[in-house]
């Protein structure tokens, strides 16, 4: 194929496409214009091009739409198939957030399996918002259930590489089993205020209570019957299930969840020894506490 037939041949892709757009009619300006875009070194050939084009143009007139259509079809049908104009979606703004002085996030994985797909939305979503608000994202482990959520020390290092993978740095890590004696200090205090006591009651005594909006008798309890209790959970006068620490809340309140709900327990490491800290402590929070703290 000679250099004049690939020209014409080019041509005549350039101006079907053309007439398809507009009705089943070329236009010989349009057209060149395009062709000087694919091939600027034809800008030497003007003249000679430009009659070339009006020749294809009259032949691609005398075809039906129907019929230029069908040719482009057979010979180009990749040039029929247009590009999805790509549009960037934007994370709609945060609520109210003009009300903080920051922006914080969180990724808080119980390192106890793999990630999962459902992960990698909730540490992107986290992440993005700190980035858009110029705000801080923290990756969080919550590790304090040897009992029934046990940790393996291999998912830690597995999650950070995740996280990594996906494009986001946290600036902060925090692993709850690292923040224990943190933990214990703001309990005693929480107690010496006398906002929490140390109740002993059988859950199920205490389930009957709290749904007939009555307090246990342990809610009475002084400050300092109260932290002479909590000694005692901590130096294993009291086995696993035998206290527990409750917030003092609203025994009325709508929501049985609320009502002077449970901040810490005894787990028996001995029996579940932690994978970081082993059997070192044997009090640990619940999830609302800890994330409290």
């Amino acid at each position: 194929m000679t250099s004049n037939v690939k020209l014409r041949e080019i041509i005549r892709k350039i101006a079907l496409l053309n007439a398809l757009n507009y009705g089943g009619k070329a236009q010989p300006g349009p057209v060149l214009g395009k062709l000087l875009a694919e091939d600027p070194h034809l800008k030497t050939r003007v003249k000679e091009v430009t009659s070339i084009i009006t020749g294809v143009v009259r032949e691609v007139n005398k075809l039906s739409l129907d019929e230029q259509r069908r040719m482009v079809e057979e010979k180009w049908p990749a040039a029929l198939v247009k590009e999805k104009a790509v549009v960037e979606k934007m994370l709609p703004p945060l609520p109210n957030v003009e009300s903080y002085k920051r922006v914080v996030t969180r990724f808080a994985p119980n390192p106890d399996c793999l990630l999962h797909l459902g992960s990698a939305r909730a540490i992107i979503l986290c992440y993005e918002y700190a980035k858009m608000y110029n705000g801080l994202f923290y990756l969080r482990f919550e590790d304090t259930d040897p009992r029934l959520k046990k940790s393996a020390l291999q998912f830690y290092d597995l999650i950070r590489e995740d996280i990594m993978w996906l494009g986001c740095k946290w600036n902060a890590e925090f692993i709850q089993s690292d923040r224990l004696p943190l933990y214990y200090e703001h309990t005693e205090k929480i107690l010496r205020d006398g906002n929490a006591y140390v109740c002993t009651c059988k859950r199920e005594e205490f389930r009957k209570k709290v749904m007939t909006r009555q307090p246990c008798p342990c809610r009475n309890l002084t400050p300092k019957e109260n932290v002479a209790r909590w000694k005692h959970m901590l130096d294993g006068t009291y086995g696993e299930g035998e206290a527990v620490v409750r917030i003092k809340t609203d025994v009325d309140h709508p929501n049985p969840a609320v009502r002077d709900w449970p901040a810490l327990r005894i787990i028996d490491t001995k029996k579940y020894s932690h994978p970081r800290v082993g059997s070192k402590y044997r009090v640990w929070p619940l999830y609302n506490f800890a994330c409290g703290v």
